[in-house]
């Protein structure tokens, strides 16, 4: 009977015992648990829709380069012209006047050299005669010829710059175009220091260009004769083929964007300057880049970051990002492929933290 009461009392001893480790072991804090994902290489390849414009391939503001007055226009609005046609006259009576006086100066210091140069001749054959010239007169008749060889040269490179200041009076086409813009009329007097406003503007629109700027992100991976299609609206969303020409090589520091040039063939004359087009972008990633779900991406007010696994801990690693499409991101940090993170990542996950396995 003792015994009996004995093996009671160890019993009950013994399972109070394991009650209280049961429910140490329950209270030990477990390690969290969270959705992980392997960080991937190669890149993410997607389309993007950019606004862009239509503008000429070459275009100028056509200003007087001399004062004088409208003689003649011989061009309108809309008016084709080809490269070295005749777009308007001025008329400035001074400039001509200007000419005339050029080269008649031009002319008399020439006769001037020329007497000299035949009397210098002369000389020198009389000085064959022993003691018939002075050496000091060949010495000082020789020195006016060179003097008057500089005078001659500049009356001449003077009369020269009369006539071109005479020939701007005559306004070409620099290019094949079309005129966009007149502001003048026979009668106006027009001044080569107003530069308010051009006498005429000439583009060139059976080739334009189309400027589009371009995410430096996906700018990157953008190259010359890459395919690039468009639509505009006035052609009722016909879509355009065309290839990139030109990238500026340069980066907006305001709006983080390149621009990209696509050369438009226009001889039928459809498109205009200045129309607004959408811009359809095939990119590729980088063959080498990292991405990960977009999830694992926490981004604060400071800085962007994934929270990597490293050896059962979070580790924060500081991330920028690229190209991504509806669920993955590209990252650019101290990462490696098969890194692992966290893809239901927050702000709230401290770094160090122990994590359990994948949910």
């Amino acid at each position: 009977m003792k015994r009996n009461i004995i093996y009671c009392v160890l019993m009950i001893l013994f399972g109070a015992c394991t009650s209280k480790m049961e429910q140490r072991e329950k209270q030990k804090p477990q390690p969290i648990r969270y959705a992980l994902a392997t960080v991937e290489m190669g890149g993410l390849s997607g389309i993007i829709k950019l606004p862009a414009q239509l503008n000429a391939y070459q275009e100028v503001s056509i200003f007087p380069k001399v004062n004088g007055y409208v003689k003649a226009v011989f061009v309108d609005i809309g008016t084709k012209v080809k490269e070295g046609a005749s777009l308007m006259t001025l008329e400035a009576p001074e400039l001509e006047l200007a000419v005339s006086q050029a080269r008649e100066r031009y002319v008399r210091t020439r006769s001037d050299l020329l007497f000299d140069k035949e009397k210098y001749n002369r000389l020198i054959e009389a000085s064959a005669t022993e003691g018939a010239i002075s050496p000091i007169d060949i010495s000082t008749l020789k020195a006016k010829i060179e003097a008057d060889s500089a005078l001659c040269n500049a009356e001449k490179a003077n009369w020269q710059i009369q006539q071109t200041m005479l020939s701007y009076l005559h306004v070409k086409a620099p290019f094949e175009g079309i005129i966009t813009e007149r502001n003048v009329h026979p009668g106006a007097l027009v001044s080569a220091s107003t530069k308010d406003k051009p006498m005429l503007e000439l583009k060139q629109i059976v080739r334009l260009r189309l400027q589009v700027d371009v995410p430096e992100d996906i700018a990157v991976s953008i190259k010359n004769k890459d395919t690039v299609s468009f639509f505009v609206s006035a052609l009722q969303g016909k879509k355009i083929i065309g290839t990139v020409n030109r990238k500026s090589m340069n980066v907006n520091t305001q709006f983080r964007s390149e621009r990209i040039e696509v050369d438009v063939k226009n001889q039928d004359g459809l498109l205009s300057s200045g129309m607004y087009a959408d811009v359809i972008i095939y990119y590729k990633g980088g063959v080498r880049t990292l991405y990960v779900p977009k999830t694992a991406v926490i981004i604060s007010t400071e800085k962007k970051y994934v929270l990597c696994v490293r050896n059962g801990k979070v580790v924060k690693v500081d991330v920028s990002t690229g190209n991504a499409t509806v669920d993955k991101v590209e990252v650019y940090g101290l990462l490696q492929k098969g890194d692992i993170v966290i893809t239901n990542a927050n702000d709230e996950i401290p770094d160090g933290l122990e994590i359990g396995l994948i949910k």
